[in-house]
């Protein structure tokens, strides 16, 4: 899996009164993406905290919109692992067929679930994250 897809179809609550998908809607879809990309590995983020004890927080975010989504839009979130080092950075792509929709450049901390602290990412998530490193450019 290098590369993690994930459909979203826009809905209703998704829009603002003109159809058109409210930016803080990209932001749920990409979190959403983001889990069920873990899932998919076999490595749920409910396992991490309670296995170890930990879990992943967004640490940075930033968005780049290009076209609107719009009601009833079937969209596509490609997660990609760019760089996993003391964070996980992501890129996440929301497109509409071939038509980028947004570029979400998105920085991952893991955190202590007690203490809310940074800490290491544990094994097998950081083995599993550095192994699915994809470090083509965006193709958005």
């Amino acid at each position: 899996m290098l590369g993690h897809d994930f459909p979203i179809r826009v809905y209703f609550e998704d829009t603002d009164a003109g159809g058109v998908a409210y930016h803080a809607s990209y932001l749920r879809w990409a979190e959403r993406a983001r889990t069920e990309s873990l899932r998919d590995m076999g490595m749920p983020h409910s396992d991490m905290q309670r296995i170890h004890g930990c879990f992943l927080v967004v640490k940075r975010l930033a968005v780049e919109y290009a076209r609107p989504a719009r009601l009833d839009d079937l969209v596509q979130v490609r997660t990609l692992i760019r760089r996993v080092s003391a964070s996980v950075v992501l890129e996440q792509q929301v497109r509409r067929g071939e038509e980028g929709l947004a570029v979400l450049d998105v920085t991952l901390a893991c955190v202590d679930a007690a203490s809310l602290q940074p800490r290491r990412l544990p094994e097998p998530w950081l083995g599993a994250l550095r192994a699915l490193v994809d470090h083509g450019g965006s193709s958005q």
